[in-house]
């Protein structure tokens, strides 16, 4: 989920496979990288991964790319990553109710944060992942705002502004659930900012949508049809979010 492939210096090769991973393309972005090396075996695994959250398909591809990329991992922080992967697929399943391996992330991840020296790049995605557990199948906003403000802490530390849009949406989200409109319309619109600077348009309609739950009308109704616009030009991607984006039932009270 780290990492942007739009800066000056990377290679056409990244830059190409973070165009397809921005627009929803995740298989044929894996279908570019060698499945030789340590490296682009953990960045095949990490698309076909978020594939399966945003989609909620390609399961089985996703194992497949996990395990080679388990195999090839030799150093602490490349298991770690695969670890961190490993805990995100099934944290995926267990949220996307395929089938419940809340233990099997737990563990994962758990594994990771001991293979991951606090302070190393991979230790902010870690972070996050974290808090998405603590979040989603814990139910503990607390302690996943405490991971969230770490992992936003280290994405800042690492110039990772990908990640950074992530942490703002979710500590936005969980000032919003606490009653915090001006805090949670701050960190939504610069998750959107920075969504929009990068090109991420996979990720542009949930930070528009997830604005919306927090402007006043007739702003918010924009901000979701602009939503509903994307999602349905990418094919009804992420598939998650077309409840938050179901327009009310005729004749439905509205606020």
């Amino acid at each position: 989920m780290s990492g942007n492939g739009t800066t000056a210096g990377d290679d056409p090769l990244q830059t190409a496979v973070w165009r397809l991973r921005s627009r929803a393309c995740w298989a044929d972005a894996a279908a570019l990288l060698p499945a030789d090396t340590p490296a682009t075996t953990l960045q095949r695994a990490a698309l076909q991964v978020e594939r399966c959250l945003y989609t909620e398909r390609g399961w089985e591809e996703a194992e497949d790319a996990l395990r080679t990329a388990e195999a090839l991992a030799h150093t602490d922080e490349e298991r770690g990553a695969a670890a961190c992967e490993r805990g995100q697929l099934a944290y995926a399943a267990t949220l996307h109710g395929v089938r419940d391996r809340a233990d099997e992330a737990r563990a994962a991840l758990g594994r990771a944060a001991a293979l991951i020296p606090p302070g190393a790049t991979g230790r902010a995605l870690l972070d996050f992942r974290r808090g998405l557990l603590a979040e989603n199948l814990a139910r503990s906003p607390q302690a996943a705002r405490a991971a969230y403000r770490r992992a936003h802490a280290g994405a800042t530390a690492h110039a990772d502004p990908l990640l950074l849009s992530f942490t703002w949406r979710h500590l936005a989200g969980l000032a919003l659930r606490d009653g915090e409109l001006a805090e949670a319309r701050h960190g939504f619109a610069e998750s959107l900012r920075i969504r929009e600077e990068l090109g991420y348009l996979v990720g542009t309609a949930p930070a528009l949508a997830s604005l919306a739950d927090a402007e006043s009308e007739p702003e918010a109704s924009r901000l979701r049809e602009e939503a509903r616009r994307l999602f349905r030009l990418l094919g009804g991607v992420p598939t998650w979010l077309s409840r938050q984006l179901a327009p009310p039932a005729p004749g439905a009270a509205t606020a």
